[in-house]
């Protein structure tokens, strides 16, 4: 199935991207990755990158730097001519790049440090040391070390491919003895060098002295020779610095007069040029004038004609945005009445809309008022028919009573003006009363005047129906009061009568 396949497809990238993130290595120069496991023989990675697969190969390192070793005989060893010598020597060997002495040094030096491979390689050279120290005569490795240290590394070489090694360098620092055998050979060949050297130089002095001879005369036979080439050198300068002065003079003379004679036709053909030049300049001027009129009466037509032409311009400019401004202000007005019609169209429906709803509201609450109304006619009438059932069980003495409760309100009123007065002056009129007493008999006046203004107004004597319910009245007089009731029942109050 595709679903198979692709999650199939899917594992194997991870698992081929895992392998790639967890086995990549990669080997610097100077060292070599060695990759075994599952192929019979090892790979080698110098430089390089490469890929380990994970717990199925290994990974092992070789160092492949120099390795420096110092290879001193341990002891003194016997030449060919039976001499007694210790040799020091400065090795330089490393582990061969080649896959053969790879595999030789993986099996000899792997994962080992470089002073083990030092230890091993110095027990190698210095036995082969002994071995040429053994085949060559003093004198001979004295004379020539780099054949000493070609014939130990030749003889070394084959030991050391053997562990996967190679010999780099072989250089032999010093050779010495006990018995100073090798400096009685230097003395020899010193004093034989001084002889030649002494013998060398007397011939050198000589030839130098010789040369030097040689030197001087050839130096002063030259020297003659120059100062004679010179003498002749410098007459033959003289003859010819006179002839070429003789040569000088003349030319001088023939410029001059060739100057003057053309100093003479450059003046007159200055004159006959200016002479010229003031006629063509007098043409020219009038030329000049006669061009700057054409040009002022063309630069004239050229001002005019630009100017009707820019009249013209600008009257065609004018009317054309007058035109369209008619055109956009009759756009407008159109666009403004068809606004203003939907306006009023929309104005009239929402007046017709809001007077309905004004209609219904009215109606509603013109039925609310008149319910309220009828219900506030039906309280008040009830209220009215209680009240006059109450004041039809009022006795005589209860409306007395009433009204004479009422007196002292109205005395109260009455009197407010006097107390609201901060400060009162009396004068005595001279009548024969004070303006105390007047004005202490302010009030009582006050309210005879208001009984008087009550009874005189609505015909209701409030005075007469309290005499006529005095006991005098009652049983000497006999006098009937019927006026309360009929100002409590509506009708126009009366006289009290005496029977």
């Amino acid at each position: 199935m595709p679903g198979i396949g692709m999650f199939i497809g899917i594992a194997v990238a991870v698992f081929l991207i895992v392998i790639l993130l967890t086995g990549y290595v990669k080997a610097s120069t100077d060292e070599a990755f060695i990759i075994t496991g599952l192929h019979k023989e090892p790979r080698y990675l110098i430089g390089r990158a490469g890929v380990k697969i994970p717990f199925f190969e290994k990974k092992d390192v070789l160092k492949l730097q120099l390795i420096p070793i110092d290879v001193k005989t341990s002891s003194a060893v016997p030449t060919a001519d039976y001499i007694n010598i210790n040799v020091d020597a400065t090795v330089n060997v490393q582990i061969g790049h080649t896959p053969d002495l790879l595999k030789k040094a993986a099996k000899n030096f792997l994962n080992k440090k470089p002073e083990y491979i030092a230890a091993v390689a110095r027990e190698v050279l210095e036995g082969n040391v002994r071995e040429i120290v053994g085949k060559m005569h003093l004198e001979e490795m004295v004379s020539d070390r780099q054949k000493f240290a070609t014939l130990v590394k030749e003889n070394a070489d084959p030991d050391l491919e053997a562990m996967g090694l190679v010999i780099t360098s072989f250089n032999v620092q010093n050779f010495t003895d006990d018995q100073s055998v090798i400096d009685n050979l230097g003395v020899d060949n010193v004093v034989r060098i001084q002889k030649t050297a002494a013998i060398s130089r007397a011939e050198s002095e000589r030839d130098i002295k010789v040369a030097q001879a040689r030197a001087d005369k050839e130096a002063n036979d030259a020297q003659v020779e120059a100062q004679t080439e010179i003498a002749k050198r410098q007459n033959e300068l003289s003859i010819k610095q006179s002839e070429l002065k003789l040569q000088a003079d003349t030319k001088q003379a023939e410029a001059d007069a060739a100057y003057q004679i053309q100093q003479e036709e450059q003046r007159k053909t200055i004159e006959v040029t200016r002479t010229n030049a003031d006629i063509a300049r007098q043409e020219r001027e009038v030329e000049l004038k006669t061009r700057e009129a054409e040009v002022t009466e063309q630069a004239l037509n050229a001002e005019i004609r630009k100017k009707a032409d820019a009249e013209k311009y600008r009257r065609q400019q004018e009317a054309e945005a007058a035109l369209i401004e008619r055109q956009r202000e009759a756009e407008a007005r159109k666009y403004e009445a068809e606004r203003a019609a939907e306006a009023k169209k929309a104005q009239a429906d929402a007046s017709m809309y809001e007077k309905q709803k004004e209609a219904e509201g009215i109606a509603a609450v013109g039925r609310a008022e008149a319910e309220a109304i009828q219900a506030k006619g039906l309280a008040e009438a009830e209220a009215m028919e209680k009240k006059a059932e109450a004041y039809s069980k009022y006795n005589n003495a209860a409306i007395t009573e009433m009204i004479i409760s009422q007196l002292p309100a109205i005395a109260r009123e009455v009197a407010a003006p006097i107390a609201s007065i901060d400060k009162i002056t009396v004068i005595d009129g001279g009548s024969g009363e004070t303006g105390v007493s007047s004005v202490g008999g302010y009030t009582p006046a006050v309210m005879a005047k208001v009984i008087e203004a009550v009874r005189e107004t609505t015909g209701f004597d409030l005075t007469e129906i309290m005499r006529g319910y005095t006991y005098d009245a009652k049983v000497n007089h006999n006098i009937n009061v019927s006026g309360v009731e009929g100002i409590l029942a509506g009708a126009p109050a009366g006289d009290a009568k005496e029977e």
